[in-house]
This record gives C-alpha cells, structure tokens and sequence, in this order.
C-alpha cells in the first residue's frame, strides 16, 4: 500500500464520506459518528473530493478544504483523505471500483445524507455504487419523504435493512442499505457560504 493513502487491512469495515466539504461543518462529524456508532464500522474515511460534477461552480482549492476538514473532524477513527484525487477518478463509482481493487478485502460502506439519496440517480453510473457496497443513509433536517421515496429507494426497496439491522450494515452483501432517522444537525455547506463564512 502506498503511503499517501489510508491504512487498510482486510476484513476492516471502513464508511466512506465523499463530497467537497466546501466547508466542512458539524454537520458532516454528526453524520460520520452516527454512522460509526450505528452501522458496525471499524472506521470512516472523509474522501474530499477534487470537484463536484453536479456543481458548476468550483470549490475551495482542495488543500484549504483538506486543512478545514482536518480542523473539524479530530477522531482517532477518522481520516481525512485526497486519496480521490491521488486515485484520479471522477465520480463516485469510479472512485469505489478503485478502491476495491485496491484494498482486497477490506469492506467499503458508502455514507450520505438523506439529501443524496433523493438525488443519486443523477449520478453517473449510480447503480454500480449499491451494487458494489452497502449504502448507509442518515436524516438529514426535515426527514423527507421524497428521499424515502426516491427512484434509488424505489429500486432497492428489497434490499433495506430494518433500523434494528443497522450494526449489520458495515459487513453485509450488496445491494444492502440502511435509513436511519434520529437526532439531526441543521446546517448546511451552503448555507454558511450564503452567510459568508466561507471564503473560497
């Protein structure tokens, strides 16, 4: 394994966290503890993405974003990671394709906010990415019912874990993912850009 990415070894159950983190928030390290708490994970990885294809506008170079994340998210079994950008992958399926052939063994849960559920089917190639790992979602603010009844969750509604199912998420068989509602933090990268907080 080189060493600018993560240690792995196999039979390792690591959550992935993508996105630009333009900035990183409280959010985003409420998301990643549920997750750690709640879907049997050895570890979760931030995977600070070089650029969002969905997204017009560019963010924050990716060292100012890396720093803040960093800054933000201090947990000794989290890692902020450019390994996206060192592996030279573009969207999401790409990425996890890359990283399963690199880490033989070791079992990869992808994380998002309900607020990417309701829009994954706009990703590229968004089926690979339940096909080729467990899927893990947590609420985001409002719950809402058109994440639970988007075209992703309409595809896979066989394969929903129970929420009493959710520590078996992180070794299950894909397709496989969990919806798991609790407490929920209000804030948004977008928003603290809006209020100017966040210079880019």
């Amino acid at each position: 394994m080189k060493a600018e990415f993560p240690p792995a070894r196999a039979g390792q159950r690591i959550g992935l966290l993508g996105g630009s983190f333009d900035p990183p928030h409280r959010g985003h390290v409420h998301l990643t503890l549920t997750a750690l708490k709640s879907f049997g994970l050895d570890a979760v990885w931030w995977l600070v993405s070089p650029g969002n294809p969905l997204k017009s506008a560019g963010p924050a170079p990716l060292p100012v974003r890396l720093a803040a994340a960093r800054a933000v998210m201090c947990h000794p079994r989290v890692v902020v990671t450019d390994a996206e950008a060192r592996l030279g992958t573009r969207v999401t399926a790409e990425t996890l394709e890359a990283l399963i052939a690199l880490y033989p063994g070791v079992r990869f849960t992808w994380l998002m906010g309900a607020d990417n559920l309701a829009t994954i089917h706009r990703w590229e190639r968004w089926p690979s990415i339940f096909a080729n790992v467990p899927v893990g979602v947590i609420a985001r603010p409002g719950d809402p019912i058109w994440a639970r009844t988007s075209r992703a969750s309409r595809l896979f509604r066989s394969d929903r874990l129970k929420d009493a199912e959710a520590p078996l998420l992180g070794g299950a068989v894909p397709p496989a993912w969990c919806y798991l509602r609790g407490p929920q933090v209000a804030i948004s990268s977008t928003a603290i850009r809006e209020r100017g907080e966040w210079v880019r």
